[in-house]
């Protein structure tokens, strides 16, 4: 009985006298072992690599194949390699490549660190939004609509609406939203007053992009929604995002010439806030997720999440909190945010 006890408290118990000669034991081959500066340098050189591509992701040419903003819509995933390259040192036992996986580590932490802690407030705001591209194909039209208006959302946006089934999602939120409006592919439902709705001009050549003044009882607020041209990856072209860089200028033109002060932008911008291609929008708003969500808020695809391209973005209000929706039976989640007007 009293030997359990002892291995149980872990104080001086049998248990810990085996560990600790295996340590010692383990140090000491290392501290004896003449190859371990020598090997892993290869490895090591691929944990800078890695560092340096997170530090200057800026500088990788788009002129091939949009490589760079391939790079920045995955960019935290870079940090994937750090555990790899972890274990693969402690197998070599190169402490060369240890020293060096401190690189993209720090890199990383510095870069992304600040979205592992939370920071949405527990209470506060006036406003909640929520967006949600719903998928043209979906077969429960009115599903997705009615799980995202359950968020309590005030404003809601809705991208890729089949003109055949706007009556559906009308009739899905007539009981939760007075006002709305579709125009071409994206709709917006409000509990407040809209005025002065109208199609934004994305150079497309066809509405998926809109405006509207909301008048909620602190005030007046723009609302854009907008859903940007689809990028692909392709082994001939690499990655073909030009027709959305080009939306994506019209757009940050559009929100500039904004003349109400307080601005929120919903939808499916197809780009992460990294990506430089969305810098005229992202240059002049700040994302709710970035400012007060948690964690990264990855949006997309649902079944597996590996990247935020759809987006909460503001200026003139602070944000409050940001997060994700549950799943529909989109290949986008929904997200939501609160903000302070």
């Amino acid at each position: 009985m009293a030997q359990a006890e002892m291995t149980e408290t872990g104080n001086g118990g049998p248990g810990d006298r085996r560990t600790g000669p295996r340590v010692r034991s383990l140090l000491d081959r290392w501290r004896g072992d003449p190859g371990i500066w020598k090997r892993g340098l290869v490895l090591a050189g691929f944990a800078v690599l890695i560092a340096l591509l997170m530090i200057f992701h800026a500088q990788i040419p788009n002129r091939i194949g949009n490589l760079g903003s391939l790079t920045e819509t995955f960019l935290p995933w870079l940090g994937v390699f750090v555990p790899v390259i972890l274990v693969v040192a402690l197998v070599r036992r190169s402490a060369t490549a240890l020293i060096a996986l401190l690189v993209p580590l720090i890199v990383w932490l510095n870069l992304f660190g600040g979205l592992l802690t939370g920071k949405s407030g527990a209470s506060g705001g006036n406003l909640t939004v929520a967006t949600h591209n719903v998928n043209a194909d979906n077969p429960d039209p009115q599903g997705p609509a009615r799980k995202v208006a359950a968020s309590g959302a005030d404003v809601l946006a809705l991208q890729e609406l089949p003109g055949s089934q706007v009556s559906t999602y009308e009739e899905a939120l007539a009981g939760t939203y007075k006002y709305h409006s579709v125009q071409g592919t994206v709709g917006l439902w409000s509990k407040y007053p809209m005025s002065d709705t109208r199609a934004v001009d994305i150079r497309l050549g066809w509405t998926r992009a809109m405006r509207s003044t909301v008048t909620t009882p602190a005030g007046e607020v723009a609302v854009f929604n907008a859903h940007m041209p689809s990028v692909r990856v392709k082994l001939n072209a690499g990655f073909t995002a030009n027709q959305r860089d080009n939306s994506a200028d019209a757009l940050g033109e559009a929100i500039a010439r904004e003349p109400i002060r307080r601005t929120v932008l919903l939808g499916d911008l197809n780009g992460t806030m990294n990506d430089r291609s969305l810098n005229a929008v992202t240059s002049q708003m700040r994302s709710t997720q970035g400012a007060a969500g948690d964690g990264f808020g990855f949006s997309w695809p649902a079944g597996f999440p590996m990247a935020r391209i759809d987006q909460i973005m503001v200026k003139g209000v602070e944000p409050v909190s940001s997060w994700t929706l549950p799943r529909t039976d989109s290949d986008h989640l929904p997200i939501a945010a609160r903000i302070k007007m």
